[in-house]
């Protein structure tokens, strides 16, 4: 109906007698800023309605008869976002009976589909009919609060959970895990949240992470594990991430030693990512430093690297016979050792080696 108005700020469509707005009508008003339909004989309506229109800054809604039952929870959600704080802004219920007068931007949207289970009186006494059976909710969505509006979120954030809920959205951008007390991601839990761009799984208590936990999770480009209890990732855990842009690894026990080179090696692979907070916290000769330095230490003691340093290979006598001993001498370049750890800074012991033919 509007579609053709792409660069129309403001519709004011006040007084008139419209009881339902379908989920497209206002599709094609991405610029639309302003949009007012109070007094009119609104009942219910979706968040989908409000999908179109990202720049939505004033919606007014009041003077409408709002039935308060399940179908509205997702407009009703949408509304009472903190960033909406003009949407929505005087609009009440008028039934059921004990919901009336309530703001919609106040209402306990648990209340919703709660009202729906229990007889609704009327204030004469008489009963009202009884609503159709409401679905039960697949459990995402049963735990989870989810905003459509302005891109599609799943929040998941402290409700104590100590798993990721099953049956996710298929539809979902954003995913919000976050302050919760799950322990372990298991191979395949995300499958469905297939078009997921953004996944916070800070603070709860991760310490093992599946190598297939991420399976399918192709487009995702943001991934927040900090303040967990990872210490380092197994082989293959970041292989389906072809398109991540954004790593959080702050405050973790990272360990350096030989776990931990995958890590070192996927994001050495990945220029395009940018990560933050590797650092060691065991052992402790390596505790405060950044993981790629460890890495790039654990390699730096080959005679092949001292060569390269001008420093002793370690090699002497080549060309000799098959009977002759060969004496290899490991000598540490000046100055250098009082920057390595105290295992490295040890001169080796003078050795022998014996081709016996």
């Amino acid at each position: 109906m509007f579609s053709q108005f792409t660069q129309l700020k403001s519709l004011d469509l006040q007084q008139n007698d419209i009881s339902m707005v379908e989920e497209r009508a206002f599709s094609g008003l991405s610029q639309l800023t302003t949009l007012l339909l109070q007094h009119n004989r609104l009942k219910t309506a979706s968040e989908e309605v409000l999908i179109p229109l990202p720049l939505l800054t004033y919606l007014r809604l009041y003077d409408n008869p709002w039935s308060c039952h399940c179908p509205l929870d997702s407009l009703i959600r949408t509304l009472q976002v903190p960033s909406n704080r003009n949407l929505g802004n005087y609009a009440k219920c008028a039934e059921p009976h004990s919901l009336t007068g309530q703001k919609l931007k106040k209402l306990s949207v648990d209340l919703l589909c709660a009202g729906d289970n229990q007889v609704d009186r009327r204030p004469d006494g008489q009963v009202r009919p009884p609503s159709l059976p409401v679905k039960l909710k697949p459990e995402a969505t049963s735990m989870c609060h989810t905003y459509m509006f302005p891109k599609p979120l799943l929040d998941c954030s402290s409700k104590d959970l100590n798993h990721v809920p099953s049956e996710l959205p298929s539809d979902i951008v954003k995913m919000d895990l976050s302050a919760n007390s799950i322990t372990h991601l298991r191979p395949k839990q995300f499958l469905l949240a297939k078009d997921l761009k953004l996944l916070n799984l800070s603070s709860n208590s991760l310490n093992h992470i599946d190598t297939a936990a991420f399976a399918g999770l192709l487009y995702l480009r943001e991934l927040d594990l900090s303040n967990n209890s990872l210490r380092y990732f197994q082989y293959g855990v970041l292989e389906d991430l072809y398109f991540l842009r954004k790593l959080s690894l702050d405050n973790n026990p990272w360990i350096c030693d030989y776990n931990i080179h995958y890590l070192i090696y996927w994001l050495k692979h990945h220029p395009g990512v940018f990560y933050t907070g590797l650092i060691c916290s065991n052992p402790p000769e390596f505790r405060g430093w950044r993981v790629e330095d460890y890495v790039k230490t654990y390699n730096g003691e080959c005679p092949k690297d001292k060569q390269t340093a001008g420093t002793n290979t370690g090699q002497r006598g080549q060309g000799g016979t098959d009977n002759e001993a060969q004496e290899v001498v490991g000598e540490t370049g000046e100055g250098q050792g009082e920057l390595l750890p105290r295992p490295l800074r040890e001169k080796p012991k003078k050795f022998q080696i014996i081709r016996l033919t």
